[in-house]
């Protein structure tokens, strides 16, 4: 009985504070912000990994950041991404690509404000160490996606190695196609834990964010297949917008991703003070 109780006032505290702090309008806004920031990501990823001779880059981004969504939505996305990173370009040190890696970062902005909301924290760091954090998240994404990049054109050499000298393995190789889903779905969870833990003002202990991290990788996988199959099945969005149907789907369906997004945080906050009003009372 207790349990259900507590079950009872965490998420209506959750739900609650969601709903009545412009929960639904920064998920908005953090949807908006996220399609903003991510052709300049990428646009300056991709060119700094030019510069540095990793031209499997793009292929690897792109592989990465829409394999986990719905084919529909993904699709039209990903053809305009890989058409803009295809584009050569050699102004890496110039005020072009340097602008894109700030504005990618704005992204990252967006996500500590919606985290800030959820926690309910007042942001207490200076504009100058929040954006050089933020920067320095774009760099850390752009070397990670970097290292992968170089993994993934290697890994079919180092399979058949392996195979070669242990024959027992190869029933557990399985294909690229595996070996990449597994990585996007690892990249997804350390980003989950990384935005968590450095970018909200404060420290919460580590454990004390799993819930709402799983929270969000469930939510996210049933609400991208219910998506998925509302989208093939029911909404007609090429009659209603014509050319800007793709688009639209796209902002629709990261709406859906920021306000589960969102929603962990606040079921984490709420456990945090669930458990800190049980223990003012006396036993």
């Amino acid at each position: 009985m207790r349990t259900i109780v507590a079950i009872k006032r965490v998420l209506y505290d959750a739900l609650g504070h969601f709903n009545d702090d412009d929960g639904w309008a920064m998920a908005s806004h953090l949807a908006i912000t996220a399609l903003m920031a991510l052709f300049p990501f990428l646009i300056f990823a991709t060119t700094l990994a030019s510069f540095l001779g990793a031209d499997a880059f793009a292929d690897t981004a792109v592989h990465i950041i829409f394999d986990t969504w719905p084919q529909r939505v993904a699709q039209p996305i990903a053809d305009e991404v890989v058409r803009v990173l295809t584009v050569r370009r050699t102004d890496l040190l110039t005020y072009g690509v340097v602008l894109a890696g700030f504005f990618a970062s704005n992204g990252i902005e967006a996500v500590r404000a919606s985290l800030n909301r959820a926690y309910r924290v007042s942001e207490t760091r200076s504009f100058f160490y929040r954006r050089f954090q933020s920067i320095f998240f774009v760099l850390i994404a752009t070397a990670g996606f970097l290292v992968i990049s170089v993994f993934l054109v290697f890994a079919p050499l180092l399979a058949r190695v392996a195979e070669a000298n242990f024959e027992w393995i190869t029933p557990y190789m399985g294909t690229i196609t595996v070996w990449r889903y597994t990585i996007a779905t690892m990249v997804i969870i350390l980003g989950l834990f990384s935005v968590h833990i450095w970018l909200p003002s404060g420290r919460r202990p580590l454990i004390s964010l799993v819930p709402g991290i799983v929270f969000t990788l469930a939510a996210w996988l049933i609400g991208s297949n219910i998506f998925a199959r509302y989208i093939d099945g029911f909404a007609n969005y090429v009659t209603t917008y014509a050319g800007l149907a793709s688009i639209m789907i796209a902002i629709v369906f990261l709406y859906i991703l920021s306000a589960i997004f969102i929603l962990g945080g606040e079921l984490n906050a709420a456990i945090l003070r669930y458990r800190e009003a049980r223990a003012r009372v006396p036993n």
